[in-house]
């Protein structure tokens, strides 16, 4: 038998942050934590997935490599 924890690990989200009862507007950019979030970049991507163009053999490639010189290099 296993005794286990809370389902809900501590952090930002758990607490009640203020930016998460501050309404979207119509701004092109939201402000969270001081990291802007880029909406017509987002909507794009989200255009993108839905099409299913957004993932290419190229993007696959390169991320391939990438997890390729992080496991080289652990």
């Amino acid at each position: 038998m296993n005794a286990h924890g809370p389902s809900c690990l501590p952090g930002p989200i758990t607490r009640d942050p203020e930016w998460w009862s501050v309404p979207a507007g119509n701004d092109s950019v939201l402000r969270l934590d001081d990291a802007p979030i880029r909406r017509p970049l987002v909507e794009r991507v989200r255009h993108e997935i839905a099409e299913g163009t957004y993932d290419t053999p190229e993007k696959f490639e390169a991320a391939l490599e990438r997890l390729l010189r992080r496991l080289e290099g652990a």
